[in-house]
C-alpha cells in the first residue's frame, strides 16, 4: 500500500471515530505497527491530526467566533431544543436550589418547570422575567449587561455566585469538543459560566447536535465536569469522557 493511500486510511479513521489505535490501524491495513507510527508522525508534523500514546486523534472542530443575537438564535433547531428543554427540566426537583444560564435552549426549560419548592438563579433577563412570571422564587444575579445575549456578566456577577451553592446547574453552550470542552465566543460569559460550575453538587449542559465538533474561543469547562443533555449523538466517541443523555421524542 502506498503511503498516500494509508494516510487516507488514517484520515478517513479519524474522520470517523476521533480516535485511532497503531495497533489496531496495522493490522486493518496489513503493515507494520512502525511503518503507521511512521505515518501518524508525518501527518502530526502537518498538522493533520494530534499524535498521542498508542495512536492519534483528531484535531477537531470548526472554529466559530461570530454569534447570533438571541432573536435568531430562538429560531435555530427549535425542535430539538424544545425536546432537550422538556427533560432538563425533569431533572429539577422539590427543594434544590437551581442556577439557570442565560441562553435560548436553558430559557425554553423554565416552560416546562413545574416543581413550586425550588429556589432559581439565574444571569438572564428573560429567564428571570419568565420565573417570576410562573411564580417560582427567582433571584438574578447583578453586573455587566451583555446586550447580544441578555446575559449579566463581570466581576460583580462573578463575586456574586460564589456565596451560593447549587444543588443544580444548567449550562448553555456555542461548543461541544472532546479536546477544548465546552466553549462560548465570549471571555464575560465564560468566566461566570466556570464559576457557577464549581459551585454546584451537578451540572448539566444543555447542547443540541449542531453543537458537537464546534469551537469557541473560549473554554469554561472540560467535558468530564457535566452531564450532556442532547437531542442526539453523531459521534459515540463522546461517550468516552463523560455522561451523556439522548433524548427521546
Amino acid at each position: 500500500m502506498l503511503q498516500n493511500e494509508r494516510h487516507e486510511r488514517i484520515l478517513g479513521k479519524l474522520k470517523k471515530h476521533n480516535t485511532v489505535k497503531v495497533a489496531a490501524l496495522a493490522k486493518e491495513l496489513g503493515i507494520s505497527e512502525s511503518t503507521i507510527r511512521r505515518d501518524i508522525t508525518e501527518l502530526d508534523n502537518a498538522g493533520k491530526l494530534k499524535k498521542v500514546f498508542g495512536g492519534a486523534v483528531a484535531v477537531n472542530g470548526d472554529i466559530t467566533f461570530g454569534e447570533a443575537d438571541v432573536s435568531q438564535r430562538t429560531m435555530i433547531n427549535v425542535e430539538e431544543k424544545e425536546l432537550i428543554a422538556k427533560y432538563a427540566a425533569s431533572m429539577v426537583q422539590e427543594n434544590d436550589f437551581v442556577y439557570i444560564d442565560a441562553g435560548t435552549t436553558t430559557e425554553k426549560m423554565i416552560d416546562y418547570l413545574d416543581k413550586k419548592n425550588v429556589t432559581y438563579l439565574t444571569n438572564g433577563i428573560t429567564h428571570a422575567k419568565k420565573l417570576i412570571q410562573k411564580g417560582f422564587d427567582a433571584y438574578i444575579i447583578g453586573g455587566l449587561l451583555r446586550p447580544s445575549t441578555e446575559a449579566v456578566i463581570g466581576s460583580a456577577a462573578i463575586e456574586a455566585v460564589q456565596h451560593y451553592n447549587f444543588t443544580k446547574c444548567f449550562m448553555g453552550t456555542n461548543g461541544v469538543d472532546i479536546e477544548r470542552g465546552f466553549t462560548t465566543p465570549d471571555i464575560g460569559e465564560a468566566a461566570i459560566k466556570t464559576a457557577v460550575m464549581k459551585k454546584a453538587y451537578m451540572s448539566f449542559v444543555l447542547a443540541d447536535h449542531t453543537k458537537f465538533g464546534l469551537i469557541s474561543p473560549v473554554t469554561f469547562a472540560e467535558l468530564d465536569e457535566a452531564c450532556i443533555i442532547t437531542d442526539r449523538l453523531a459521534n459515540e466517541h463522546f461517550r468516552q469522557y463523560t455522561v451523556i443523555k439522548e433524548v427521546e421524542e
